[in-house]
């Protein structure tokens, strides 16, 4: 790729290669300054894919920034992968003149703007933050000649279009502009349309595809049963680096307190924890100290932890994309891994979205697929029909029939179909629902 020899040497000591699909399609053009939008899944290793020829190209300028000014700028919708880029290019500058910096909530303010104020090569930042530097004067866009949105279709889904706007209209009309993203939802087309100028267009992973590498599998089970069945999963490969994923911070917080006192070694990471808490977390989760890590989608996106060998969907997304991106944090780097999902009743239509975007049938480890709850207002009548089962888990018995079996799906109670059409569910014992068909 005719790389500086400097950095060229940095890359080879930092263990690179053979460059993966979306390094060897964007690099090139970026380094010939055009812009760039990229599409790939997390993992693919995006991150060298702009800061390689982003350090190449600013090697060449032989001066120092002026104060409170920076030449590249890289934004990123959470701190942990912002503190992640800025890892990956402080490796890549390591030896040269080049000065990284890095602005992100959750610390103190007034230290990063004592850093950038004597002027910054390349600065990585979440846009809440760089925001409130920019209100405080303390940064000049004005001689910023690279931009790179990374992640940029999250930070749609976190609400920061209006603060991408406001930093754009700050950025001269003259640099050059990555943007990488894993999807291309319809108002990324405004973003693309706004930053970029006759981009070329990198796409080498379909959206809504997973790592090849990723075993995936779906177990239907009661929400009551959730945790008793995660204990058991996580008790047969203790030791193994474990992520779980669930939708809310204070039911994360709580799982993960239950796992630890029964004895695994578990810690979480979620929006009410600060900076200093989560990246603590995540240097136990890196280093073995802890093996399972309990997180809402905070941790779903960029986050490059090696070796995480499973990951737990305890809750599934409401969003079929954050799926792909949470099993994204498992097989990477060519490695396998083993994607393993929880369905209660109530999320049939979360998994049948995230099957449908992926275009393929998870297959089923335990249990058998719940049926859709009929619409509570469409209109019922009482008649010879036969009973649908309710959705649970331990022992079904059918009065109509004799010998009703087993059935180890759901969640615990009976479910009873008599000739009248009545079915009865007892979801954990603890409530029941009358369905007439």
């Amino acid at each position: 790729m005719d790389l500086p020899a400097q950095l060229l040497t940095r890359v080879t000591e930092m263990g690179f290669k053979d460059p993966t699909p979306i390094q060897a399609h964007a690099i090139p053009h970026a380094l010939q300054g055009k812009d760039v939008l990229g599409l790939a899944q997390t993992g693919t290793g995006k991150t060298a894919a702009f800061g390689i020829p982003l350090v190449a190209q600013m090697l060449e300028y032989g001066q120092k920034p002026a104060a409170k000014t920076v030449r590249g700028l890289i934004l990123a919708p959470t701190r942990e992968l912002a503190n992640q880029i800025a890892e990956t290019l402080k490796g890549l500058t390591d030896g040269t003149p080049l000065k990284t910096g890095l602005v992100v909530g959750g610390v103190s303010i007034n230290p990063q703007i004592a850093r950038i104020a004597r002027g910054t090569d390349i600065l990585v930042a979440t846009p809440g933050r760089l925001l409130d530097i920019l209100d405080r004067r303390a940064l000049d866009l004005g001689s910023c000649d690279f931009l790179v949105l990374d992640e940029a279709d999250q930070m749609l889904d976190l609400g920061f279009i209006h603060a991408l706007r406001k930093i754009a209209a700050l950025l001269p009309e003259e640099r050059q502009t990555m943007l990488f993203s894993a999807t291309m939802p319809k108002q990324m087309n405004e973003i693309a349309n706004a930053y970029l100028k006759s981009p070329v267009r990198v796409e080498v992973t379909p959206p809504g595809k997973p790592a090849a590498k990723v075993t995936q599998s779906v177990h239907f089970i009661a929400k009551a049963e959730k945790l008793k069945l995660l204990k058991e999963q996580l008790a047969s490969h203790e030791g193994e680096r474990t992520l779980v994923f669930g939708r809310t911070k204070h039911g994360m917080e709580k799982l993960m307190k239950v796992l630890e006192k029964s004895g695994f070694k578990a810690a979480a990471i979620h929006g009410n924890k600060s900076q200093g808490q989560r990246e603590r977390a995540l240097r136990a989760f890196k280093s073995g100290e802890i093996t399972v890590l309990v997180a809402t989608d905070v941790a779903a996106r960029g986050l490059d932890i090696p070796d995480v060998k499973y990951v737990y969907n305890y809750e599934l997304p409401n969003v079929p994309d954050a799926y792909v991106h949470r099993i994204g944090r498992t097989a990477r780097a060519g490695k396998d891994g083993q994607a393993v999902a929880f369905c209660a009743p109530d999320e049939i239509g979360d998994l049948k979205a995230i099957q449908k975007t992926m275009g393929i049938t998870i297959p089923v480890a335990s249990g058998r697929a719940w049926e859709e709850l009929p619409d509570p207002a469409a209109k019922s009548s009482r008649g010879g029909g036969r009973g649908r089962p309710g959705g649970g888990g331990g022992r079904g018995k059918s009065a109509g029939k004799p010998g009703g079996g087993r059935r180890r799906f759901g969640g615990g109670g009976k479910s009873e179909g008599q000739g009248g059409g009545e079915a009865r569910s007892a979801g954990g014992g603890a409530s029941r629902q009358r369905r007439k068909s």
